[in-house]
């Protein structure tokens, strides 16, 4: 995907990228530099990719990097990148969740952009502290909640802005998956271990790993800002200390005038589904429906009228969609392309902070206030679920 706008020097010189964590077998770096290399606006340049040197060397010679860019410790690759002439510009932080406030305080202090995975913490006290961190840089903060890369939520979220639906009454958010149905993480099954695991993970499980990312889609697509919830969550695998399943009710913010209200799903314990993340949006004018197994579709129903199907790329697709999209209509982009459109939008703003330019206004990526959301949304989960069900205020 090509970078609109001048085609100054600073422009086209790749964002020399460093990354925390990401060493040799784990998934989600993988899928980060993927990400960032896909539409190559970025070149990989250091890392801390692992705490344990040896490990941390061999990724880095699998990866092809420098042995001198090779580190061990975020801090000591924060302090001596800073340093370096051609020293990295941003960074991906995408170890376990709470390690992401010590290792982007680091980062961002030395004004180096940060990348982070979801959710932002482990803590809702670590989120605080690395929201006033970002304040306080002049460095970018990107949180890759990667479900609103895709084409077809830029549409239906253009669609919702437009008033094609209405004003919105309810939205169902679904998020759910089956790969922890029995206790693997006591067989040493590495991403169960430290997801069930209070101190690395936090006090969300399912909330924390995959609501966060439901309830986050949700509200970008709606607009809506949560109020408050009432939950009631489960760890139904016998020893797991976190939870396993959640069922959310929510009361949003009125909209002009108009309430909604939600319901959001999120289980790693439901047999028969691998990845199950839908988002529905209904309004006084109709509805939308969008899930990720086909993401290249959107369902819009007027009120009273057949439903349509729309396309990405295809007819019907608006612009929002399109800035996004990379192929023809009927060639399907997924998961790895939804990922990327948050590098390559986060490309966009730091090239502009580069240049001296300001940021386009259709440049759409997470923040920290969207991390700061998400936390502040798996905290009322659990103060909720622990008084019953009780409505939290948020």
């Amino acid at each position: 995907m090509a970078i609109e706008g001048s085609s100054t020097e600073g422009r086209r010189k790749r964002i020399r990228l460093g990354m925390v964590g990401g060493g040799s077998g784990a998934f989600i770096g993988a899928v980060h530099r993927i990400a960032a290399r896909l539409d190559d606006h970025y070149e990989l340049v250091a890392g801390a990719l692992s705490s344990t040197p040896d490990k941390a060397q061999a990724s880095g010679r699998e990866l092809g990097l420098d042995p001198k860019r090779v580190y061990s410790d975020f801090k000591e690759m924060a302090i001596r990148e800073a340093k370096l002439k051609d020293g990295i510009e941003a960074v991906a932080i995408v170890t376990p969740n709470h390690v992401h406030y010590a290792a982007a305080k680091e980062f961002l202090k030395r004004g180096i952009h940060v990348i982070c995975d979801k959710p932002l913490t482990s803590t809702l006290a670590d989120a605080k502290k690395l929201k006033k961190a970002a304040e306080e840089s002049d460095a970018l903060f990107v949180l890759t909640h990667n479900y609103t890369g895709y084409p077809m939520v830029r549409q239906a979220r253009e669609m919702v802005a437009n008033g094609d639906i209405g004003a919105v009454r309810l939205v169902q958010m679904e998020y759910p998956q089956d790969w922890l149905t029995e206790n693997i993480e006591q067989s040493g099954q590495k991403q169960a271990a430290w997801r069930t695991d209070p101190a690395r993970s936090g006090a969300g499980g399912s909330t924390g790993d995959i609501g966060t990312h439901a309830y986050n889609l949700g509200c970008f697509v709606s607009g809506l800002e949560l109020e408050e919830l009432s939950a009631d969550l489960d760890s139904f695998v016998g020893g797991r200390q976190l939870d396993d399943n959640a069922h959310v009710m929510m009361r949003f913010k009125a909209k002009d005038g108009a309430r909604a209200k939600g319901m959001l799903w999120c289980s790693q314990v439901a047999p028969g589904h691998e990845n199950g993340l839908m988002v529905r949006v209904y309004g006084t004018k109709g509805g939308l429906e969008w899930t990720q197994k086909d993401p290249n579709y959107l369902w819009h129903t007027p009120f009273g009228e057949p439903k349509r199907l729309l396309t990405r790329a295809g007819a019907g697709a608006g612009p929002a969609a399109a800035r996004v999209s990379r192929v023809p209509s009927g060639h399907p982009e997924g998961y790895l392309e939804g990922f990327a459109n948050i590098y390559s939008e986060a490309a966009r703003a730091i090239f502009a902070k580069r240049n001296g330019e300001k940021v386009d206004a259709a440049v759409t990526y997470p923040t920290i206030d969207d991390g700061m959301k998400g936390m502040v949304f798996v905290d009322a989960c659990v103060q909720s679920s622990k008084r019953n069900g009780a409505w939290i205020k948020v």
